[in-house]
């Protein structure tokens, strides 16, 4: 079956094919297909992947998938979540990983409650009008590290302080960590329903 991805993340195709290949599944960038990037309006994570997943099935006429991420930190509501790729912006920087770590480091210096979840939400249709699309979250619990540790991984990994490994994310060997990662579990539990609800078993 093949399965346009509604993002143009060379690093998330490769990541969701190693996951979706055991179902005979493969996964296309819907920029490969022509797909132009879909509005992403809402302020959660399931409403923004729908839209994403809606609109690639809608241009290539395949069953797509489509995911949202980002940090809810406790202290601040569970913000930045939908806005985590444009954090550092708020706060007068240009948008990118490191300068968002930067404004998030800022914004936590007096907060003792430093508990925060990285989320990601994949939402799978098999057409524009599926009124059952597939949700599958993958969710990791931690705290906010004081300064940043660690040189593998991207976004907040370098101040995502894991209890169970003791570490923070970019600290992990990668494989670790996109095993016991939010997209590595959401990835997990939607090649389940995939499975299932798609493939008959």
């Amino acid at each position: 079956m093949k399965i346009v991805l509604a993002s143009n993340n060379q690093g998330k195709l490769a990541e969701l094919n190693a996951m979706f290949a055991p179902l005979g599944c493969e996964l296309v960038r819907q920029g490969d297909l022509g797909v132009p990037e879909s509005p992403e309006p809402f302020r959660t994570f399931i409403e923004n992947a729908l839209a994403k997943a809606r609109n690639a099935a809608q241009h290539t006429g395949l069953p797509a998938l489509a995911d949202d991420a980002g940090l809810c930190v406790d202290a601040f509501g569970g913000l930045p979540g939908v806005d985590t790729a444009y954090y550092a912006t708020q706060f007068g920087y240009a948008k990118g990983d490191d300068n968002n770590v930067t404004a998030l480091l800022e914004q936590m210096k007096d907060v003792t409650n430093r508990r925060a979840a990285l989320v990601s939400t994949l939402v799978a249709v098999r057409s524009v009008d599926d009124p059952e699309p597939l949700i599958a979250v993958g969710r990791v619990v931690g705290q906010i590290a004081p300064a940043p540790v660690g040189s593998n991984g991207f976004g907040f990994d370098p101040v995502m302080w894991i209890p169970e490994f003791g570490q923070t994310f970019a600290q992990l060997p990668v494989e670790v960590k996109n095993a016991h990662s939010h997209r590595g579990r959401a990835a997990a539990a939607m090649a389940v329903l995939i499975r299932s609800n798609w493939l008959g078993g």
